[in-house]
C-alpha cells in the first residue's frame, strides 16, 4: 500500500471515529431530560447550586438544567403556579401562603439549600460598636412585608427588644433589582443585603456590615427547592436526581477549600475577582449558611410559622400541616 492509501486510510478512519463520536454525544444530550428552574435572585448565597451546575453535576445524573432568575419569591411563585418553571428556588413561607389560598395548584418543598438567613445588615458609617438597639427611630431597607428577609428581620430585631413596627420604619417597597442602587442613592439608614452586594457596597466605601441576621434567628431553612404536587408526582425520578445532586453538592462545599468553590462560582459572577468571592464564601461560612443536608426538618417549618405570626403576616388559625407544603421522600433517599 503507497504512502498516500495508507495517508487516505487514516485519514478516514479518523472521520469515521470523530463522526461517531459526534453522534454519542449527540444522543447523550438528547437523553437528557431538561427542567426549566428559576432562582430566587443571584447571590452567593447559592453557592452549592452553582458549584453543581459549573461542575456538571446535573449533566451527569441526566438533566439539562436551564437557569433563570426570578429576582423575588413572589414572582418565582408565580412562574411555578403558572407553568413557566418546573423547580424553583424560593422562600418556604411562599408555599405555606398558597396552601391556604384558592389555588388548585399546590407547590411542595422536597429539598434543602440554606440553613438559615444570609442577609448581612449594613449601616453607613461604621459603628464603634454596634448595638441592634441603635435602629431605634432609624429607617431600614428591607423587602417586601411577609417575605422570608423582612419575616427574619423583623424576628431578630424582636430578639433584641424592638418592635419593627413602632419603633422603627422598615423601608419595603422597593424592588430587589432597584434595592443597591436606592441604598447607594441615600435611602434608609441602614439596610439589609446579600453577597455579592454587600462586598461591594463595603469596597466601595458605601456601607459596612454590623450584624449577621441568620446568627440572629438560627437555623430555620431560608431557600427551598420547590415544585408542584403534580410535577413531583409525574417526575419523581428527576425529583431524585435533583435531591441526589444537591447533597452531592453540599458535602463538597461542606469541605473544599474556599478558593476552589471561588473558581466554581466565577462564571455566575464575572464582576468579581477570586479574592472577593473567597472572601464572600468565608463570611457565609462563618454563619453557617449551608446545610449538609437536603430535609427540610418538621420543626424548621413549625418555627417558620411562629415568625409569620409574630410578624402578622399568618394568622394563628391557617398554620398549616408540615406534609401539607413538604415532600421529604426524596431526602429520605438521597445519596
Amino acid at each position: 500500500m503507497s504512502y498516500l492509501s495508507r495517508l487516505f486510510r487514516t485519514i478516514g478512519l479518523a472521520v469515521s471515529v470523530l463522526a461517531l463520536a459526534g453522534t454519542a454525544q449527540a444522543q447523550s444530550a438528547a437523553t437528557l431530560t431538561k427542567v426549566r428552574y428559576e432562582e430566587v435572585v443571584r447571590s452567593i448565597l447559592y453557592t452549592p447550586m452553582y458549584v453543581a451546575l459549573s461542575q456538571g453535576y446535573f449533566k451527569e445524573a441526566g438533566l439539562d438544567v436551564g437557569l433563570k432568575t426570578s429576582q423575588g419569591t413572589d414572582k418565582g411563585m408565580a412562574a411555578l403556579l403558572s407553568g413557566s418553571a418546573d423547580i424553583v428556588l424560593i422562600g418556604p413561607e411562599a408555599s405555606i401562603y398558597v396552601a391556604n389560598s384558592e389555588s388548585p395548584t399546590k407547590p411542595r418543598i422536597f429539598s434543602g439549600l440554606t440553613a438559615t438567613d444570609g442577609f448581612l445588615l449594613m449601616a453607613r458609617t461604621k459603628p464603634a460598636k454596634f448595638e441592634w438597639s441603635d435602629l431605634k427611630g432609624k429607617s431600614v431597607l428591607s423587602f417586601r412585608p411577609g417575605s422570608n428577609p423582612d419575616v427574619f428581620l423583623e424576628t431578630a430585631m424582636r430578639k433584641h427588644g424592638l418592635d419593627p413596627k413602632k419603633d422603627l420604619k422598615l423601608v419595603n417597597n422597593i424592588g430587589p433589582a432597584a434595592r443597591a442602587g436606592a441604598w447607594m442613592a441615600g435611602q434608609a439608614d441602614y439596610g439589609i443585603f446579600l453577597e455579592p452586594e454587600a462586598g461591594m457596597l463595603e469596597k466601595n466605601g458605601q456601607g459596612f456590615v454590623v450584624a449577621a441576621v441568620g446568627r440572629e434567628v438560627g437555623p430555620v431553612d431560608y431557600t427551598v427547592f420547590t415544585a408542584t404536587s403534580d410535577f413531583l408526582k409525574k417526575n419523581p425520578a428527576v425529583a431524585q436526581a435533583w435531591t441526589n445532586v444537591i447533597l452531592r453538592a453540599q458535602k463538597h462545599v461542606a469541605t473544599a477549600p474556599a478558593a476552589d468553590l471561588a473558581k466554581a462560582l466565577a462564571e455566575f459572577f464575572p464582576g468579581m475577582t477570586q479574592p472577593e468571592l473567597v472572601a464572600a464564601i468565608e463570611r457565609y461560612r462563618g454563619i453557617g449558611l449551608w446545610k449538609t443536608s437536603t430535609t427540610v426538618e418538621q420543626q424548621a417549618i413549625e418555627t417558620l410559622q411562629d415568625m409569620l405570626i409574630a410578624s402578622g403576616v399568618l394568622d394563628r388559625a391557617k398554620r398549616v400541616k408540615y406534609e401539607q407544603v413538604v415532600a421529604n421522600e426524596f431526602s429520605s433517599k438521597a445519596r
